[in-house]
């Protein structure tokens, strides 16, 4: 863990080298959602290539890149494009740039991501503020020994996604017309779909929408003192007695769409956050 200590300081130290302000929020931009990064103003683009440390991202519509700039005037540093489990990456190195969005000095997290939605009353496209998550994917970037400076041994999960920032995105969505509702988030290792069994299973244990990124990052923004908001795009509809086989370039189409809601809300969530 102190190695990772000093991975973070030299990732951290050549991001300021190419960009000096300090970040309020760090945002990772999901599936098919990098089109807010268009609307991020003085921007420096570095990518991750660049970045020391920094995983190479492999999936589709991922662009692997750091966005640095503003948006609505505040300072933010946005992924777009991020690391999955089940690229082959460790927990670690997944989380590796929530570490680094820390030491750059972010005090929150927004994190956003495409999702299977197991709700009926979810449509496609509609926006999910993540309330509470379950994690399914069999490993946790916490394990092994831990550097204290960089967070506590038994970090508190009460309460991963922050209330107060859920309440204020979901009073901007209703303000913009936009439609969220409030749900759980479970988190699979993928990268195959879930049968019809596991549907079942996973909306019995209270699930509302499935994917496989996210919670890795939130545990570790949480062990970090990071708050939290988070947003699912439903792009899939998993109903077990209604389901069809995928179509990854219709998920990345109804991602797009929910994606132009979340260049909207996502901003006025800023603007709102850090004007109180």
């Amino acid at each position: 863990m102190l190695g990772l200590a000093r991975q973070i300081d030299e990732a951290a130290t050549m991001i300021r080298q190419r960009w000096p302000s300090t970040p309020k929020a760090g945002l990772i931009l999901g599936t098919g959602l990098g089109g807010l990064a268009e609307q991020i103003a003085n921007k420096t683009i570095i990518p991750y290539a660049e970045i020391p440390h920094f995983p190479t991202s492999t999936s589709p519509s991922h662009a692997g890149q750091l966005v640095c700039g503003e948006l609505c005037g505040v300072p933010i540093v946005a992924m777009e494009g991020r690391f999955h489990f089940y690229e082959g990456y460790s927990m670690q190195q997944v989380t590796f740039p929530v570490r680094v969005m820390k030491a750059l000095g972010a005090n929150t997290l927004v994190v956003t991501n495409a999702a299977g939605g197991m709700n009926p009353h979810f449509e496609l496209s509609d926006v999910v503020v993540i309330d509470d998550h379950i994690n399914l994917m069999g490993d946790n970037p916490l394990r092994g020994i831990n550097d204290d400076q960089l967070g506590p041994r038994f970090p508190d999960m009460c309460e991963p996604y922050s209330r107060e920032l859920s309440t204020i995105a979901l009073q901007a969505a209703l303000e913009l017309g936009i439609t969220a509702h409030k749900g759980i988030f479970v988190a699979v290792t993928g990268p195959n779909l879930e049968t019809r069994a596991e549907y079942r299973m996973l909306r019995g244990m209270g699930a509302d929408v499935v994917g496989m990124s996210t919670v890795p990052e939130v545990i570790v923004a949480v062990h970090a003192g990071l708050r939290v908001l988070g947003f699912s795009i439903v792009t899939d509809v998993c109903l077990p007695d209604a389901l069809e086989p995928v179509d990854i370039q219709k998920i990345l189409a109804v991602a797009a769409k929910g994606g132009e809601k979340l260049s909207r809300l996502i901003p006025q969530v800023l603007a709102r956050m850090t004007a109180r």
